[in-house]
């Protein structure tokens, strides 16, 4: 490097250049300081007459208590002596056409609050530090009306302890853990409220036998007592992708809380790979037992980082009375045996398999009724009965997205870019290059393997027999693919010419060659409407509005 001036101005550079290093280091190498202690002092000093407490949202959110009736609270602002963030919320729907609102982010605040006939003083503060920007309260008191003892006030005490056991509860929300911690998610429980098993098509014995299992454990404590049993379950939902696990655990989270006394449920969406995080999971179990603890995906959630701490915490030392699990997964040959074929930890299992005739005419008609107020879609309830002949080997997923595409291609109407054939041309869809069935998530060849009426047995065929303890399941080469073919189904006259008809076997074709070669992009292009070989009248948009695909 050149170095460029006279000596003398050189000189004068590095003596700046040293006097600013002196001031940075100047700058960060005060005292530490305290933002908590200085307030706490503060406050002190400037109520005498007043105990402080300081207490966290986390652990006792004042201000929820109050907000759900529990207290009352006024935040002063004639003085403006407080510090806040004016924003905007925009509508959690731009659907919905709302203007939206404006929020504060208090970062300093006084409030006046009252409890139980007593009134206190509450100043809010946001502190930043490793946990993100947390909520402390510095709770006042009148001297005159509260009994110290060890240095706490009685009356304080008294409220942090019922407004605590409140913010422990769940209210209208279901823990989260993700990224290491537990939270609250009132989306997840919005998502899940309302949810009904009348939604879920499955075989019924089945379906009856999930249910029992799950409310039963939960209405027999006593008798789990009486026979010196451990109270404490596990079940796993398997099956390939698509095929009503997820929406089954949701009908039991739903319904299980709106017992007379809810059971909460904890949802785990991630799991470091870490003691802490499995330890602080089942930490959560415990203290909210009894509860339904749910791993969805169980297979890729517990890795050998954490298999051991996982194991520990489900049959260790400490009591698990109380938890049910549920633990998801698409493939149950590919989880641990220490986990799926070892008694008292996962002792039930479903098999969630591609759906069967019945089945699929159960859906079939669960649709008819759907847009059955609409009254602009001509579903004579014979054609449930084709349908379900035709959709052999389809997953629910695949059926759900039948239905989507196929109503939203009548809704906007379409036109021909290919020769219009004939009907009775098209009849003989289900030539050597057409398939059926499959899942709309997951590995499809792997799917497109798999039976009908046992996709587990399928998949043995190019896995290991046995799974390692050690490690994922090594897989073998993979067959090829068989190729599906639509069934043939004879149709009455009476329904051949029905609109709904033809546009439901152009989108099982569809669905089929995205089966049959899963790779493929031009099958169903996400950038324009998908064409059909023959006209179809379009219907207005409000033909489908108020229905939920």
């Amino acid at each position: 490097m050149h170095s460029s001036g006279t000596p003398g101005a050189q000189s004068v550079v590095h003596i700046s250049a040293q006097t600013a290093f002196a001031d940075l280091k100047a700058h960060s190498s005060g005292h530490r300081i305290s933002t908590e202690l200085v307030i706490l002092e503060s406050l002190r000093k400037a109520h005498p007459d007043f105990y402080v407490t300081r207490t966290s949202q986390l652990t006792c959110d004042l201000l929820g208590y109050a907000g759900a009736g529990h207290a009352t609270s006024y935040r002063e602002t004639e003085d403006e002596s407080f510090e806040l963030t004016r924003g905007y919320q925009a509508p959690s729907r731009r659907l919905d056409n709302q203007p939206g609102s404006l929020f504060d982010r208090v970062h300093f605040a006084l409030h006046r609050y009252s409890w139980d006939g007593k009134d206190f003083l509450i100043y809010q503060n946001e502190n930043s530090g490793n946990m993100g920007h947390v909520q402390s309260f510095y709770i006042l008191s009148p001297r005159s009306s509260c009994d110290i003892s060890d240095g706490h006030c009685s009356s304080t005490d008294a409220l942090i302890l019922a407004c605590g056991k409140w913010t422990s509860m769940l209210h209208d929300e279901i823990y989260v853990f993700d990224g290491g911690a537990w939270s609250k998610s009132r989306d997840l429980w919005s998502s899940v409220h309302g949810s009904s098993w009348d939604e879920v098509i499955l075989d019924p014995s089945m379906k009856a036998s999930i249910v029992d299992d799950v409310h039963g454990f939960f209405n027999n404590r006593d008798l789990y007592k009486q026979l010196a049993i451990p109270w404490k379950r596990g079940i796993i939902f398997h099956g390939v992708p698509g095929n009503g696990k997820t929406i089954s655990i949701k009908a039991l989270m739903s319904s299980l809380a709106s017992l007379p006394d809810p059971i909460p449920s904890l949802y785990v969406k991630s799991l470091q790979a870490c003691q802490y995080s499995v330890r602080t999971i089942f930490s959560q179990a415990r203290y909210m037992a009894p509860c339904l603890l749910i791993f969805e995906d169980l297979d890729s959630l517990v890795t050998n980082q954490v298999r051991s701490y996982f194991l520990n915490e489900v049959d260790g030392l400490e009591s698990n009375d109380g938890i049910l699990m549920i633990g998801s997964a698409n493939y149950v040959e590919r989880l641990d045996p220490a986990i799926s074929k070892r008694p008292s930890r996962f002792d039930r299992k479903y098999h969630f398999k591609i759906p069967g005739e019945d089945e699929r005419l159960l859906y079939c008609q669960y649709w008819r009724q759907k847009i059955a107020a609409s009254k602009l879609v001509d579903f004579p309830e014979e054609l449930c009965l084709v349908l379900a002949k035709m959709t052999e080997g389809l997953s629910f997923a695949y059926l759900k997205e039948m239905f989507v595409m196929t109503l939203l291609a009548i809704a906007r109407g379409g036109t021909s870019e290919e020769e219009p054939e004939t009907l009775a041309e098209r009849d003989d869809m289900g030539g050597a290059d057409e398939g059926t069935g499959g899942e709309i998530s997951g590995n499809k060849q792997e799917a497109n393997n798999a039976k009908a009426d046992d996709i587990a047995d399928d998949n043995d065929d190019w896995h290991d027999a046995t799974p390692s303890e050690a490690g994922p399941v090594k897989e073998k080469e993979r067959p090829p693919a068989k190729r599906r073919a639509m069934p043939e189904v004879e149709i009455p006259r009476s329904l051949q010419d029905k609109v709904l008809l033809k546009v439901a076997r152009h989108q099982i074709k569809t669905l089929l060659d995205e089966i049959n070669d899963p790779d493929a992009e031009s099958y169903r292009p996400a950038a324009k409407f998908q064409t059909l070989p023959f006209p179809v009248p379009a219907l207005p948009p409000s033909a489908f509005r108020g229905m939920h695909f």
